[in-house]
């Protein structure tokens, strides 16, 4: 993937400020149901509040996100301030980013995962495939990713049209293996009447289940001590800060100079380290 770092503007996501984060193991399973209360999420390292997706600005209001890994999963957690709740989505795979949402990227060498969730506990998935990579890398043999399947078409981009990389096949209909999912709201969804706290997510996402996302790359999974991925962690909103701020609203822990997600080379640096944090 940082074979095209060079082509992607540099005025996008400058390397110097991209965001690096290490993710430590965990010897204790993770119950995935929002709450948060395990003794390890209050040791963990969270990452720096989000900032505006374009310009990088600070935020109004805070959000953050942490991860863990064991041998079976990789665990993430949001932190959301919100104070008026809101979601209307309810049909899994539902535009998601028409709510209120967070979501995560995962990138491979030639594909990458992309997950948003509200605070209804549902979700949107989608798989894509970097075209120039389809054939080379040897998904054209994968059933999964016939290009004839339902829900698959090709994707340019969002603002930033014409990546160095090309055209993406994009797959609405994948599904990430073993995925769990859950959320915890602090307040009155949908009821402007009060003052809500906000909204946490709890995700796992099975190691098992990213073979597919790694085919053109053949990394280890689980991860080793010292890997590397890139991963990308975002919020979106309906609403848009008071004025006194420039808020696209976008914003994400990796801002991206554009509007668009899509753009792997901006992505967070995530180190695995294979060493222990206590409960």
């Amino acid at each position: 993937m940082n074979m095209y770092l060079d082509s992607v503007p540099a005025v996008l996501c400058p390397e110097e400020d991209i965001p690096r984060y290490d993710c430590y193991r965990i010897d204790s399973r993770i119950t995935v149901d929002g709450e948060l209360d395990e003794a390890v999420w209050s040791k963990v390292g969270k990452s720096d509040r989000f900032r505006d997706l374009i310009s990088g600005d600070s935020t109004f209001l805070d959000t953050r996100t942490a991860l863990l890994w064991d041998d079976s999963f990789l665990y993430v957690a949001y932190w959301v301030e919100e104070p008026f709740l809101q979601a209307s989505l309810l049909e899994r795979d539902a535009p998601i980013y028409r709510d209120n949402d967070v979501e995560l990227f995962i990138a491979g060498q030639d594909a990458y995962y992309e997950f948003e969730i509200n605070a209804f506990n549902t979700i949107y998935e989608v798989f894509f495939i970097w075209e120039e990579a389809f054939t080379r890398t040897g998904y054209h043999r994968q059933i999964e990713f016939d290009r004839t399947n339902e829900g698959s078409k090709t994707f340019r981009g969002v603002g930033l049209k014409n990546h160095p990389r090309g055209l993406r096949i994009g797959y609405w209909n994948w599904d990430f293996p073993k995925l769990r999912h859950a959320v915890r709201t602090m307040g009155t969804l949908n009821d402007d009447r009060d003052i809500d706290e906000g909204w946490q997510v709890e995700l796992a996402l099975a190691w098992s289940g990213m073979k597919m996302l790694t085919l053109g790359d053949k990394r280890s999974l689980p991860p080793k001590d010292g890997d590397v991925w890139r991963m990308d962690f975002s919020r979106f909103n309906r609403k848009k800060a008071p004025t006194s701020f420039k808020d696209s609203g976008g914003w994400a822990w990796s801002p991206h100079g554009i509007w668009d997600s899509h753009v792997p080379e901006c992505f967070t640096y995530i180190h695995f380290v294979d060493r222990y944090i206590g409960p």
